[in-house]
């Protein structure tokens, strides 16, 4: 039976029409921040890079934060004019993915937490501060003028990663997530197995961290002159070991762990007693004693546990004491 033409033409245009449809929304999500998964995590892609970077003043300047997170060491290092960055470590090697990995030190949304009150200062601090903490502790390195264009790019980055998020709005996958600790002090022995069996592969075996093709760490130092000094808040084994236990070995997340929590308590502990940069005048943290995390390697202390159980653990009957005696309950 011969079709009219008519007909014939509308069923095409259809189809023309339903194809065109797709690859329309396809196109349109393609171009959206992954949107939270069911369990609310909130895992932007970095789309800043679809905004053409020199249009206006702001793209350039979230190009030029975005540059500084995963570049740090050498933007603003020995190399650079400014040579505020001590070691080889950037942002991006404690805040995972851009700052968006879950339980990676996410950056997602932080910048509606300032004025933040800050246990170490005693004191409300500002983003602009809190930034300035990890330069002088994880970059090893000194402080950003608040004006300068270097923080306020970086400013602009982390503002730009929670722009999706409302005030007061509850995030989950943020932080660090809890491990079961041990009640034991960390196993020296046990942890250097562990780092020789699953970390050397990338940091080395004297935790020197491992070059790239051009010539920038790849993978970070973990100890020596290029690592974290020991005022950075991973210097703390309850800290470290919750990184650990859930982002490596380097390519794992959260709901993929490799590591027990045996293993990431232990090798959190050996990676932490290894030499690395001094920061001065570390008896000036945390004035108020009470705040300071029972696992601060370093004294003074409002308790009488030595400062060797306080760097190793156990941990529990440090807590324990600050919860019976102070009422606080401590979890880090």
């Amino acid at each position: 039976m011969k079709r009219n033409p008519a007909i014939q033409l509308l069923g095409q245009l259809a189809v023309v029409f339903v194809v065109l449809l797709g690859v329309l929304v396809w196109g349109w999500m393609a171009y959206q921040p992954n949107q939270p998964k069911e369990d609310n995590e909130y895992i932007y892609a970095l789309d800043y890079k679809l905004l053409p970077e020199g249009a206006t003043p702001e793209n350039k300047q979230l190009y030029y934060g975005a540059a500084l997170f995963e570049q740090t060491a050498q933007l603003l290092g020995e190399a650079s004019e400014e040579k505020l960055v001590g070691n080889q470590l950037n942002c991006s090697s404690c805040h995972l993915d851009g700052g968006t990995k879950p339980y990676a030190i996410p950056l997602i949304g932080v910048h509606l937490r300032f004025p933040q009150y800050r246990g170490r200062e005693d004191t409300m601090g500002t983003l602009e501060e809190r930034i300035n903490g990890c330069f002088e502790r994880s970059m090893n390195g000194k402080k950003l003028r608040g004006s300068s264009p270097a923080m306020q790019a970086l400013v602009r980055y982390i503002t730009w990663l929670g722009r999706y998020v409302e005030p007061g709005e509850t995030l989950t996958a943020t932080g660090l997530k809890p491990i079961n600790l041990p009640n034991r002090a960390v196993d020296l022995n046990h942890g250097q197995q562990v780092y020789k069996k699953v970390c050397v592969v990338c940091h080395g075996n004297q935790g020197e961290g491992q070059l790239g093709e051009d010539g920038t760490y790849e993978y970070p130092p973990l100890w020596g002159p290029m690592a974290y000094n020991n005022g950075a808040g991973m210097t703390r084994v309850i800290t470290a070991a919750q990184f650990i236990k859930y982002n490596m070995p380097y390519g794992i997340n959260y709901k993929t762990p490799q590591l027990t929590d045996a293993e990431a308590y232990d090798v959190a502990g050996y990676i932490n007693q290894q030499s690395r940069p001094q920061k001065k005048n570390l008896a000036a943290d945390f004035p108020n004693r009470l705040k300071k995390p029972v696992s601060t390697p370093y004294p003074p202390y409002a308790d009488s546990f030595t400062q060797t159980q306080h760097a190793l653990g156990p941990f529990q009957p440090i807590m324990e004491y600050y919860a019976k005696v102070h009422q606080i309950t401590k979890k880090k």
